[in-house]
């Protein structure tokens, strides 16, 4: 009787699934709960220090530029994490246990000793620059306020959104997309969209920094999803 008690309190504990605004992730695309669409460009850096001050007058004008010419607000993300530098001493692994040549081989075992040691005692990070790029139809944009509150009270509530209405409002998202990589292109920063995999990876090592470094994500084909 204990144990069935306790399954069913554990059982009524809304998971982290149902506290997320994000409903599905298809077509290079996140889909919300409340039907609106977001896409999330990847974007490359610039040393502003560096540049001469003519080049840093023309970035500075080509980013207002760039701002004046939004009819729709972006969200600017900057991740920083600890930089994961266990794929390339594997590589390196590979490479020592192939090497025939003994001098080679004692080289590249210290080379990944110190390689290893420097990212440890330096604490090296990683940063990467996001831009989320969001579609809201304006039958959204005219809801109620009851109705945004029944959406805050119950955020497991999902709009399944039909092929056709989702693919107008994907249409009308990759149209802002493209406008928005045009305007960081302008500056010489370089742009990619993140695909369907990219977005699941960046959710999956936002969520779980720490199991992302042991436990990485496998690839789109071998993830198993259970609706709940």
């Amino acid at each position: 009787m204990k144990n069935k008690k306790a399954e069913k309190k554990k059982n009524s504990v809304p998971s982290t699934q149902h506290s997320m605004p994000l409903a599905e992730i298809k077509s290079d695309t996140l889909v919300m709960k409340d039907g609106t669409l977001r896409a999330i460009l990847m974007v490359s850096s610039i040393n502003f220090a560096l540049k001469n001050e003519d080049e840093q007058n023309a970035i500075v004008s080509a980013y207002v530029s760039f701002l004046n010419s939004l009819e729709y607000p972006l969200q600017i993300i900057i991740q920083s994490r600890k930089l994961n530098i266990k794929p390339y001493l594997e590589k390196l692994v590979k490479r020592e246990r192939e090497q025939t040549n003994d001098l080679l081989r004692t080289q590249i075992a210290d080379y990944r000793s110190f390689v290893a040691e420097l990212v440890q005692l330096g604490n090296i990070m990683n940063k990467n620059f996001f831009i989320v790029v969001p579609y809201d139809p304006l039958s959204n944009k005219k809801r109620s306020f009851w109705s945004r509150l029944s959406e805050v009270a119950n955020p497991a509530i999902t709009v399944k959104l039909k092929e056709a209405r989702f693919m107008q409002r994907k249409h009308d998202l990759d149209r802002r997309v493209r406008i928005v990589e045009s305007g960081l292109s302008g500056m010489n920063l370089e742009v990619a969209r993140l695909d369907t995999q990219s977005l699941i990876e960046l959710l999956y090592n936002t969520f779980n920094p720490d199991l992302a470094l042991v436990e990485p994500l496998p690839t789109l084909n071998q993830i198993q999803v259970e609706n709940s």
